[in-house]
């Protein structure tokens, strides 16, 4: 699906974002000095792709794994991935699709004891040979972070007790978590000898992920998720299919976590995020607003719609409502304060341009008060300064986002327009100079991160076997 995109006629929307998204994203990928175009669309040019039917219940094992459509055949290199639409667009489904698979990365739920600890190095210390003190502390050490202290003890509880399943998983996991890929591999293969379960299929696919295995890792997932089709299981297979930009795979197993697991938020951002890939965006911001629904206090689905509203202009009152809703939740939000500003520029018309712009400029300059390093709204503070005719205060903004952020495109692009407009030739030509350079160096950034990931090539049914939709 090709998806026209256009530039915003009075606020530019500068794909610049903040907090989690900067820790994810990389620049934006730009070949020439031309402007840095948003990716607005009208609702009519938004979503034209067909919502996928509802799966059927089938009848077979407990509530159930319907064997999918499709067939990861192999990967291929996507360095040469395109995309439709502009390229900022391209790589914020990109950027969407790693923050989408750090959902599943939640830390253990155990305490950081360190009374039982001691108590159980006592006792390991005066019953050296006991399989269940050793066990214990072991496993512990490894849920409170110290996997390597804990290959020790797991280590000692396995020679004593060769058979015992869950000290062999768990001697594997420390492995894991200390980084020791290899010998975490040989030793869950080991156990899968012995036992077919589901969460040894899914550390083996872990494990093979860390030893760039996607292909290995993605039937893994699939495998732990035919054994035992949990809310985390299915949310992991389709992780992995959406990092490795197997779209419509990942469409069809995030719909079915939905449709076994209704109230997982995850589940739901998953396929917002995989249909927003897909250039179904309609849908992808309906099911965002689901998530935010289930768990009004989660502020995940929030952060996600903020991440598209920093690159991308929604049209969606949904989206706004929801957003006004996080900043209720948490007023001395930076980010809170950030995207409902962005929705309000968003919902623009010329009726209530004034007032609507006033309130939005009102929440930046709080989002700068409480996040000074927020680069994004000082971009947008400029643009609204610069469309005002204040030339001065736009430069003094522009200049600020590009110090916060020097490696960004956009930043150098507006502040070469506030000069522009404010008759410094010379400086702004300087600027358009940065932005050239920096723009190249976004793409050859953008360039070998995709050579870093590899691309699955799947089998549809009726189909040949073809690249996912880049």
């Amino acid at each position: 699906m090709h998806v026209t995109t256009r530039p915003s006629a009075r606020c530019p929307r500068l794909p610049l974002c903040g907090f989690l998204f900067l820790a994810l994203a990389s620049s934006q990928s730009l070949g020439q000095a031309s402007p840095p175009s948003g990716t607005a669309t009208s609702s009519k040019q938004q979503d034209t792709a067909q919502k996928p039917p509802p799966e059927q219940h089938s009848t077979g094992s407990p509530e159930l794994f319907d064997e999918p459509k499709f067939t990861v055949a192999g990967v291929a290199d996507a360095s040469s991935a395109g995309g439709h639409g502009s390229s900022t667009a391209v790589q914020t489904k990109e950027v969407l699709a790693k923050a989408t698979a750090t959902l599943s990365k939640t830390s253990s739920d155990a305490a950081a004891d360190e009374a039982r600890e001691k108590t159980l190095r006592e006792i390991v210390a005066r019953e050296p040979a006991s399989f269940k003190a050793n066990h214990e502390l072991g496993k512990m050490l490894l849920n409170l972070g110290k996997p390597s202290d804990a290959v020790t003890y797991l280590q000692r509880a396995s020679e004593l007790n060769p058979t015992d399943y869950e000290t062999g998983y768990d001697l594997a996991r420390a492995h894991a978590a200390a980084g020791e890929y290899q010998v975490a591999q040989r030793d869950v293969q080991a156990l899968l000898t012995k036992r077919d379960q589901s969460e040894s299929h899914h550390l083996l696919a872990e494990v093979s992920e860390k030893l760039s295995n996607p292909l290995e890792a993605v039937r893994e997932y699939q495998r732990a998720a035919q054994l035992d089709p949990s809310e985390g299981n299915l949310f992991d297979w389709g992780a992995e299919l959406l990092l490795h930009r197997a779209i419509e795979p990942s469409i069809e197993v995030f719909t079915k976590g939905n449709r076994l697991h209704p109230h997982s938020t995850r589940s739901l951002l998953g396929l917002a995020v995989a249909l927003h890939a897909r250039g179904a965006y309609d849908q992808a911001q309906q099911r965002l607003c689901e998530a935010s629904d289930l768990n009004t206090e989660d502020p995940n689905p929030y952060l996600f719609m903020g991440r598209i509203l920093s690159t991308q202009a929604l049209a969606s009152e949904g989206v706004s409502e929801r957003l006004a809703r996080f900043l209720k939740l948490r007023p001395e939000d930076p980010q809170a304060n950030y995207f409902y500003a962005l929705s309000l520029l968003n919902q623009e018309t010329e009726n209530r341009e004034t007032k609507q712009r006033a309130r939005a400029e009102e929440l930046l300059e709080k989002a700068v008060n409480l996040s000074p390093n927020l680069a994004g709204a000082y971009l947008r503070l400029g643009t609204i300064a610069l469309d005002r005719g204040d030339f001065a205060r736009a430069i003094q903004l522009h200049s600020k986002a590009a110090a916060l952020e020097p490696q960004s495109p956009e930043a150098h692009y507006a502040l070469a327009q506030a000069y522009s407009r404010s008759g410094e030739k010379a400086k702004a030509e300087e600027e358009l100079r940065i932005y050239q350079r920096v723009s190249k160096d976004a793409a050859q950034k953008l360039d070998r991160e995709r050579k870093a990931i590899q691309e699955f090539v799947v089998t549809l049914p009726d189909q040949s076997s073809l690249t996912q939709p880049r």
